[in-house]
C-alpha cells in the first residue's frame, strides 16, 4: 500500500513538472506557429504513441470500443484537446511575454474548478468553506494577471479576452479529468489513448476548416522546422508521459490528494521563466501564494470533513 501511494506521488509530480516547463517553452513556439497547428502536431504525435503503447499493453481488446460510450469519450477528448490546446495556448499567445506566468497560475485553479464541475455533474453542492476558498483562489489569479492593479482588468479588453480564454481552456481540462470517473473499467492508459485519438478527429477537422476559410495561414516550412524541439517535448514528455502519469497518479491517490500537485506547475514555470530573464514581480508571487494557500486549505478541509473510514479505503 505504501509503495503504491509513493508511485502515485511520483506520477503526479512527474506530470506537473512536465506541464510547468511547457508554458515557458511555448512562449517562443507561439512566435512562429499558431496555437491550432501546434495543437494538431502536439496531440497528433502523442495520440500515435499512446495508441501504440495501448496496443502493446492490452492487445486488440484495448482498442475495442464495442459496447462502450464512444460518444462520451469523443466529447471528453474534444474538450481536452480542442478546448485546452486551442484556447489555453491562444490565450497565452495573446497575453504576450508574460503569458507563460499568467497561464501557469491559472492551471493551479483547476482543482477549485473541479469542485464546481463535480457539483454540477453529480449535483453535489460544495461546502460553504470550499466556495469561499474558490473565491480566494480566483482572487490570487486576478492579482497575478493584473499585477495588483485590479481595475486594469477592464481597461485592457485584449488582456481580458486572453485571460478568459485561458480559464475556459482550464475548465475544459477539468471536464476531461472528472470524466475519467465515467469509465471505471478502463485503465489510465486506455482512457488517455482512446480519448486522445477521438479528440484528435475534432482537432483535425477544426484546423482544416481554419486553413480552408483563410482564418489561419498555413505556416512556412521554416516555422515547422523551428518548432521541432517544442513539438517533441510537448508531445512525448508533457503529453504522452505527463497526461498518462497524471491519470495514473490520480487513480492511485484519488483527486483529493492528487490536486495538490497542481501547485508545482506555476512554481516550475516561474523558475524556468526566471532563468530566461522573465522574472515575476511581487504581485505575481503574492498571487501565486494566495492561490496555492487556498488550494492547500481546501484540501485539508475536505480531509477533515471526510469520514476516516473513507480515507483509509480510498488509499
Amino acid at each position: 500500500m505504501k509503495n503504491s501511494y509513493s508511485a502515485g506521488v511520483f506520477c503526479c509530480l512527474i506530470a506537473t513538472l512536465s506541464w510547468g516547463a511547457t508554458f515557458p517553452m511555448m512562449t517562443s513556439a507561439l512566435r512562429h506557429l499558431d496555437p491550432y497547428t501546434f495543437t494538431t502536431l502536439r496531440y497528433g504525435f502523442a495520440a500515435i504513441a499512446l495508441v501504440t503503447a495501448l496496443r502493446l499493453r492490452e492487445g486488440k481488446e484495448g482498442l475495442n470500443l464495442k459496447g462502450e460510450r464512444a460518444g462520451l469519450a469523443w466529447l471528453l477528448g474534444s474538450a481536452a484537446f480542442v478546448g485546452f490546446g486551442f484556447f489555453v495556448f491562444l490565450g497565452q499567445q495573446m497575453a504576450g511575454e508574460n503569458g507563460a506566468l499568467t497561464t501557469s497560475i491559472m492551471m493551479a485553479t483547476m482543482p477549485m474548478l473541479g469542485i464546481l464541475v463535480n457539483g454540477v455533474l453529480r449535483k453535489i453542492v460544495p461546502p460553504a468553506v470550499s466556495i469561499g476558498l474558490i473565491m480566494m483562489s480566483f482572487f490570487g489569479v486576478m492579482t497575478v494577471i493584473t499585477k495588483g492593479h485590479y481595475a486594469s482588468l477592464f481597461d485592457s479588453p485584449s488582456s481580458y479576452k486572453a485571460n478568459a480564454l485561458i480559464i475556459f481552456g482550464a475548465l475544459c481540462w477539468v471536464f476531461y479529468t472528472v470524466g475519467a470517473s465515467f469509465f471505471p473499467t478502463w485503465s489510465p492508459l486506455k482512457y488517455t489513448a482512446l480519448t486522445s485519438v477521438l479528440g484528435m478527429t475534432s482537432v483535425l477537422v477544426l484546423n482544416a476548416l481554419l486553413y480552408i476559410t483563410g482564418l489561419v495561414a498555413v505556416p512556412a516550412v521554416s516555422d515547422f522546422v523551428y518548432v521541432i524541439p517544442h513539438v517533441f517535448y510537448t508531445a512525448f514528455v508533457a503529453s504522452f508521459i505527463g497526461i498518462l502519469c497524471w491519470n495514473i497518479g490520480n487513480k492511485i491517490l484519488t483527486p483529493l490528494n492528487g490536486v495538490l500537485f497542481m501547485d508545482v506547475v506555476p512554481i516550475t514555470a516561474f523558475s524556468i521563466s526566471a532563468l530566461t530573464g522573465i522574472k515575476p514581480g511581487t504581485p505575481e508571487i503574492a498571487g501565486a501564494c494566495i492561490t496555492g494557500f487556498a488550494l492547500i486549505l481546501n484540501n485539508l478541509y475536505l480531509r477533515y470533513r471526510t469520514p476516516k473510514r473513507v480515507v483509509v479505503r480510498t488509499q
